[in-house]
């Protein structure tokens, strides 16, 4: 079994490969102040709650756009598993042209991102991830990584009013109700789900607008599932998409596992 990490902003996702078949998945807290320790039992803990024995991990894979994380994290592993790492990055083979101005500065998930999308669903494909921040990511009909966009999420842009201003509370994020809220809480949902819908359906245009060719749409990230049943395109809700790229690359890296 190959164990995929990908490191975000709120949360940390896991997940156990054997060939194509993901046989677990679980979500923990990013803390940039845990240690190896902390970290290292967290997987454990993850392992034992799916019935996972820990000698089945053969090798890992992270992504990661935390920094201050990927060193605990890479301790983490080889604690619990007594294996290196692969981390995306620099000098990993991903099977993608990368087409932007400095290819090692493109985000790690962007890239396991696009791996998954054009090997899965094909190209020319549009890879939309709704989570902290909403990210799209293009990858042409030859399999290169063409761009992306990045904008604030869903949950950031809720927390940003509450931060922001005196009167906003916070709020749990569900289903809205009519566009035009009657209380403050309905009137911030509406904003937060029917504007991210809008904003996701008009970036769409505007990518199929430039690139003149109507892509296949994958979207992932933990706040899909929230937005885009408001959307008006059509599109591929894809939970696992990240650590599915992330597989993909490490048997490109290491195909003998």
């Amino acid at each position: 079994m190959i164990l995929t990490v990908d490191i975000g902003n709120s949360a940390i996702t896991i997940g156990g490969f054997v060939g194509d078949e993901l046989r677990f998945s679980s979500r923990i807290s990013t803390d940039r102040q845990k240690t190896a320790d902390e970290y290292a039992i967290s997987i454990l803990n993850s392992l034992a709650l799916y019935g996972i024995d820990k000698s089945s991990i053969k090798g890992a894979i992270v992504s990661s756009v935390v920094p201050p994380v990927n060193s605990a994290m890479r301790e983490a592993i080889r604690l619990v598993f007594k294996v290196d790492a692969l981390f995306v990055g620099p000098g990993v083979k991903s099977g993608i042209s990368i087409q932007c101005d400095i290819p090692s500065s493109v985000g790690a998930d962007l890239i396991a991102e696009a791996v998954a999308g054009s090997r899965i669903y094909g190209c020319p494909c549009l890879i939309i991830d709704i989570d902290t921040v909403t990210k799209f990511t293009f990858v042409d009909k030859k399999g290169a990584f063409v761009g992306a966009s990045i904008m604030p999420g869903v949950l950031m842009g809720l927390n940003a009013l509450a931060e922001g201003t005196a009167q906003l509370p916070k709020i749990s994020l569900e289903a809205p109700g009519p566009v035009l809220g009657k209380n403050t809480a309905d009137c911030m949902r509406s904003g937060a789900i029917y504007g991210n819908a809008s904003m996701v359906d008009g970036m769409i245009d505007r990518v199929i607008e430039e690139q003149g060719l109507s892509p296949y749409i994958c979207v992932t990230g933990e706040a899909s599932t929230l937005v885009v049943p408001y959307c008006n395109h059509k599109m591929q809700l894809d939970e696992h998409l990240v650590l599915k790229g992330l597989n993909f690359i490490y048997r490109k890296n290491n195909p003998v596992d």
